[in-house]
């Protein structure tokens, strides 16, 4: 190997470049009180990572964005432009090279080092690196990046690149930056600006590695075991004056009773080193299996030289110029669309095993990214957990999720399909966006190659549906929308890049690439569908119309948990039409639709905190009667992913967990109807092979086992009267398979009412209960609680016992009521006269609670509250 004389074999070094940073407008429409910043006067201290709003709200210059009306206040935060300083000191150290790296800069910004400008930044979902080897000088040096306005860039490119329709106020399509920072209908309109993923300064000689992709793969052997194969494929970048030669990648695998080595070339700029491992320990998807990791260690080198000490040793200590280091899991991956008599399916497969997904869409977790922390991942991965989750939909208008997120997923079992950043809008596939798609797909398809818990890439959210439903074809006048990203930039970077998981176009999807004109691409026979008519027009009953091959996305809204609302919301009184309550209300009509999906159910309270109840009982009545009915179809259904799992900040949304980070009843209802085993009674035909919506036609009691064991006994069902007296029964003997369903039907005599508002249906079966109410609660005979109740210490809080003198329909406790903080384990449940449930509340430690508050009627609540007589 050739090298200047200056090159060294020294690895690579790292300084964080966080600290000292402060931020100033520059420009735009600063309130008069606080001028200062304009011209500055006042240095105001500056989180990297952080942004603005962050910043501003640290220094107590501006209110809590989330409160009250306060986005109102603070739109011209984003009408701004504004500038990052700080300075650090260096010291010349034997390094050939030094790189500045930005991991992520939000968006459209210029950065100077000393004064000359290195790099000109817009896109807000790529890394940066820039070579700073000659500006830097010994001592201090000054680095500064000014920030332009998100709002009016955003106004800018549109006009440069031309209109295309999109949903918001703003032309998000026009940037590439996270569209739900514009708002949404769940979410706050508070553009963001600032430095929001890691600053460093890199520095290096001879070599250094410029990218890693690992991706692992699993065969079954003939003997029944699995063989892993890890390709892993480095990119290099040199140092001035290193000519010729080759460099070296020495790649470690280590795990499960396994260490494996391999040695490859780096000729030129790249490399690929593939290691077999025999009798690999197999990744799965949680509920299948368990979820083994492997650490992986590519350390790039210099080949020894005859009289270089270690020579003999192709791994000779202190050789290696840069290391990167990671987790992988060895699993097979596919997503099966091949027709079949009922259509298109949409199954992922995985490890040669069809999974049924019990998803949920993930929106980013705060509007201000920085403060997402690997620590509140876990928490909200864990509640996902909670709610029999096996898969987080990554949705198009946030962003590709951090590591941390990832890694999480991997480490629990929960499947990821991640979207490329396109939604519900058409883009221009003009220069300079085209390029800047490419540049970030590379990016991010490489980055998180290594994980195996990511098993779809998709290019864009609804854009395909939209362009075909939404009027854009008009309003385009012949404009690019999109489809070139879709159907030949992203598909070929992923099978460049990565080639080991499949892709779709778009959500919903008809299941053709290129997609075909004569299929609808919301066909519920073909691919993915979202189902938002439900919502929007009509009553959640109807989900049990269409039984799609793969249902993508639905959802019904609910307010925030009563903690929560009362502190984001100061309204007095607290109304759900009062000032505060309507800017956290963002979907349009949401009131008037929270309204009407209500009143076939229930009749609306005038009270406000009976009002949130019954709001809050509908949104996870009306996701798990979806959720069991898609589950009831399997296998011509084969997913179910709701929207949405989280929220990012306070508000009436679809979200099962708010936007402080507490679990909505919803999160409870998910959890029964994901539960590996199941009973739900359905509306069905006569010979139960049609979905039937409101069950007067008859009804069917279906079975359905998520496990790899059969499930066999008998299913006791009970026609009874709300008082707990039988009316009618049947048993019936039934094997279910493992990973199947069965459908039982009881016959006219057990599921045909004498009085439908007093009687009620019970499927019993293993210790698993299924329910069919013949009328809504609004016409049943449902009378007020009578509960009898015991508060009982425990290790980490108390249990609350619940016994039910008549039938209780979905007890839930809302024990953030009481403490905000307070996490119960059991929500929506039906107690029948004489049963009881011991309800397990944890506490924060050190915290001590009234047990009479706990056990308060506006606090262990019933659906009988809203129907029978107080």
């Amino acid at each position: 190997m050739t090298t200047s004389p200056s090159t060294t074999t020294a690895p690579l070094t790292v300084r964080e470049i966080h600290d000292g940073w402060t931020v100033r407008a520059v420009g735009g429409p600063v309130p008069e009180p606080l001028r200062d910043l304009l011209d500055g006067t006042t240095a105001v201290p500056a989180g990297v990572p952080g942004t603005v709003h962050t910043d501003l709200l640290a220094a107590g210059l501006i209110p809590d964005p989330y409160l009250d009306d306060h986005e109102a206040l603070l739109k011209w935060v984003g009408h701004c432009s504004w500038e990052y300083r700080t300075t650090f000191d260096w010291t010349a150290g034997g390094a050939d090279r030094h790189d500045l790296a930005f991991d992520g800069v939000d968006t459209v910004a210029v950065v100077r080092l000393n004064g000359t400008v290195v790099a000109r930044t817009e896109n807000m979902h790529r890394r940066y690196r820039l070579d700073v080897t000659d500006l830097l000088r010994v001592g201090a040096n000054e680095l500064v990046v000014e920030l332009a306005s998100p709002v009016r860039e955003a106004d800018a490119r549109s006009l440069a690149l031309g209109y295309r329709p999109q949903v918001n106020h703003h032309p998000f399509n026009a940037l590439r930056k996270a569209a739900y920072n514009y708002g949404w209908d769940w979410g706050i309109d508070a553009a963001t600006v600032g430095l929001w993923r890691p600053v460093r300064l890199e520095s290096w000689s001879t070599a250094r590695l410029t990218g890693v992709r690992v991706l692992p793969g699993a065969e079954r052997a003939a003997d029944g075991t699995w063989d892993g194969t890890l390709d892993v494929h480095v990119d290099a970048g040199r140092a001035p004056g290193v000519d010729g030669g080759d460099l070296r990648v020495d790649v470690v695998v280590t795990g499960h009773g396994t260490t494996l080595g391999a040695t490859g070339a780096v000729t030129d700029a790249s490399g690929v080193v593939r290691l077999r491992v025999p009798d690999v320990a197999v990744w799965w998807p949680r509920g299948y299996g368990d979820q083994p990791l492997y650490d992986v260690e590519v350390t790039l080198a210099a080949p020894a030289t005859a009289d270089a000490p270690g020579a003999a040793d192709a791994h000779a200590p202190g050789d290696g110029l840069d290391r990167w280091t990671g987790r992988t899991g060895f699993r097979s991956v596919r997503l099966d669309t091949t027709p079949d008599a009922d259509g298109t399916p949409f199954t992922i497969v995985v490890n040669d095993r069809p999974v049924w997904v019990k998803g949920a869409n993930w929106i980013p977790d705060d509007e201000f990214l920085p403060r997402v922390t690997r620590e509140r991942l876990a928490a909200r991965i864990g509640q996902a957990v909670t709610a029999n989750v096996n898969l987080l939909r990554v949705w198009g208008g946030g962003v590709y999720e951090s590591d941390d997120f990832y890694d999480l997923c991997d480490e629990r079992g929960v499947l990821t399909w991640q979207d490329f950043p396109f939604a519900c809008a058409a883009y221009a596939e003009d220069e300079p966006l085209w390029s800047e798609v490419e540049a970030e797909a590379r990016d991010n398809v490489a980055r998180l190659s290594p994980h195996p818990s990511l098993v779809l890439w998709n290019g864009s959210n609804e854009n395909v549906w939209g362009h075909r439903t939404w009027g854009w074809v008009k309003r385009l006048d012949g404009r690019t929308w999109g489809l070139g990203y879709y159907e030949d930039l992203l598909p070929r970077v992923v099978a460049e890049l990565d080639g080991t998981r499949p892709y779709t176009p778009s959500s919903p999807w008809s299941g053709d690439l290129p997609i075909r004109a004569d299929v609808f691409p919301n066909d519920p026979a073909h691919g993915s569908m979202h189902s938002w008519e439900v919502w929007n027009r009509q009553d959640w009953p109807h989900y049990r119309d269409t039984v799609p091959r793969f249902m993508a996305e639905f959802g019904w809204q609910g307010p925030p948990t009563w903690s929560t609302l009362t502190r984001a919301v100061s309204d007095d009184p607290l109304t759900p039409e009062s000032p505060g309550m309507q800017v956290h209300q963002k979907a349009a009509s949401g009131n008037d639709k929270l309204t009407d999906g209500l009143l076939a159910h229930l009749p609306l309270p005038d009270d406000m905190a009976d009002w949130h109840w019954a709001m809050s009982w509908n949104q996870a009545t009306a996701v798990q009667v979806a959720v069991e009915h898609l589950r009831s179809w399997t296998p011509r259904c084969q997913g179910s992913v709701v929207w949405q799992l989280n929220d990012c900040w306070p508000v009436t949304s679809w979200a099962a967990v708010d936007g402080d980070g507490r679990a909505k009843p919803l999160l409870h209802a998910l959890a029964h109807a994901h539960a590996d085993r199941l009973v739900t009674v359905q509306p069905r035909s006569a010979d139960g092979g049609e979905p039937l919506g409101d069950g007067t036609d008859g009804l069917a009691v279906v079975v359905v086992n998520d496990t790899d064991d059969a499930w066999s006994g008998e299913v006791v069902v009970r026609r009874l009267g709300l008082d707990g007296g039988e009316l009618a029964a049947t048993t019936t003997a039934v094997n279910v398979a493992a990973r199947g369903a069965a459908t039982l039907l009881p016959g006219a005599d057990v599921s045909t009412p004498a009085d439908a508002g007093a009687e009620l249906l019970v499927a019993d079966f293993g210790g698993v209960r299924g329910l069919w109410f013949f009328a809504e609660p609004r016409d049943s005979a449902l009378a007020a609680p009578r509960l009898e109740t015991t508060v009982l210490p425990a290790a980490d809080g108390v249990v609350v016992r619940v016994t039910a003198v008549n039938l209780v329909r979905d007890l839930t406790l809302l024990v953030d009521k009481v403490v905000p903080d307070a996490v119960v384990d059991d929500m929506l449940v039906t107690l029948l006269p004489g049963e009881s449930v011991d309800l397990h509340v944890t506490l924060p430690a050190g915290t001590t609670v009234d047990p009479a508050a706990l056990v308060a009627p506006d606090v262990l609540r019933s659906l009988n509250q809203l129907v029978g007589p107080a």
